[in-house]
């Protein structure tokens, strides 16, 4: 996988542990914890939005 121009959230200020972000050559959004960035989450543009949406609504629930 080519090296991705990682981003890291406004709201972590200068926290060293944060939600990163970034877009793969092939269009599709990257997500990784900077605890343990070895692990990706993959999704399109269109599914982080109905994700994130969804969230926001709160209509996922808790556990």
């Amino acid at each position: 996988m080519p090296e991705l121009d990682w981003r890291k959230s406004s709201y972590s200020a200068e926290a060293a542990n944060c939600v990163c972000i970034a877009v793969a050559p092939d269009a599709t959004v990257r997500l990784r914890d900077s605890k343990v960035p070895g692990t990706v989450v993959a999704a399109s543009p269109h599914a982080l939005r109905t994700f994130i949406g969804a969230v926001v609504a709160g209509e996922l629930g808790r556990s």
